[in-house]
């Protein structure tokens, strides 16, 4: 069982008014996004949209220029940052799986620096879990592996510390689309049988529609628009937002859209009542899940 050591009456993850940048050029501008315990939320975007940025900031693997990034309602400037990683569960691009271990070593990894009871335990119960049983995969190195199922043991190491929090950077990108395919399927259940609160990062948008409660379009390191899947694909707050359903085949072009329906300006749908997608084309969204204002 989890350990529940986040506060209940706090967001899991929170960004307030963010600002990063990288010698004078400007990543994230003033930015701000809330995950409730239990939540997924996808940040989707382009190379170079500030989706990773966001992503680190909650691990301190960089840090805030300016702004407030909080988990479990503390600041991360004042939390041990190594602790904080070993607390946060990360998934790379890659997997960062390291080769001359076997699946059963790395795998346990996590609990085993945190000098968890049982590690080799609670590795087999997470390897179990992604669909790779230990006794016939836990022997094996990561080269003896496919794509596939390199990032089922990344997710399983992530996943072996049993964290309230895990933090996926681009998990699918290097797969190719069958796999891709069954392993998005597969960690949407995993996620929400587990209740563990998740941020994803993407570049598909097809990917963060089938995985996530909400989907947070970054450009240029402002939010154009949060939301759910289906008000997303209802409502696109702007232009842009709607050229990305319509790439991913998921809404009509902007000049197909019906009349009374056209996709708002940026500066359109600025500035809205609480409860919908206010603030899109500017550093802030505030939107609803289930009714509720966030």
């Amino acid at each position: 069982m989890r350990d529940q050591a986040l506060p209940t009456n706090a967001p899991a993850l929170s960004a307030k008014d963010v600002v990063k940048r990288f010698g004078s050029v400007p990543v994230l501008d003033r930015v701000s996004l809330s995950l409730e315990r239990g939540e997924i939320v996808a940040l989707v975007g382009e190379s170079g949209a500030g989706k990773t940025t966001l992503l680190r900031l909650f691990n301190r693997m960089i840090s805030a220029d300016e702004g407030e990034v909080c988990v479990g309602g503390r600041n991360v400037k004042t939390l041990n940052p190594v602790q904080l990683r070993r607390s946060i569960a990360y998934v790379q691009q890659e997997g960062g799986l390291i080769p001359h271990w076997t699946v059963l070593r790395n795998t346990a990894l996590v609990p085993r620096l945190r000098g968890m009871a049982s590690p080799d335990e609670l590795a087999s119960r997470a390897l179990q879990l992604v669909g790779l049983p230990p006794d016939k995969f836990g022997k094996r190195r990561p080269g003896e592996l496919s794509g596939g199922q390199r990032q089922r043991v990344a997710l399983a190491r992530a996943l072996a510390a049993e964290p309230e929090i895990i933090l996926l950077d681009e998990p699918f990108r290097a797969l190719d689309a069958i796999t891709r395919a069954e392993l998005v399927e597969g960690v949407h259940g995993l996620l929400q049988e587990i209740g563990v609160t998740a941020l994803l990062v993407t570049h598909d948008i097809r990917t963060a529609l089938e995985i996530a409660d909400r989907v947070a379009v970054l450009r240029g390191g402002r939010f154009e628009q949060i939301a759910p899947a289906a008000e997303l694909r209802a409502s696109p707050a702007s232009p842009y937002v709607q050229q990305l359903l319509h790439r991913a085949g998921e809404a009509p072009a902007a000049d197909e859209v019906p009349p009374g329906r056209e996709a708002a300006t940026t500066d359109e749908a600025a500035g809205t009542d609480e409860g919908t997608s206010e603030g899109a084309g500017t550093g802030e969204a505030t939107v609803t899940r289930e009714g509720a204002p966030r």
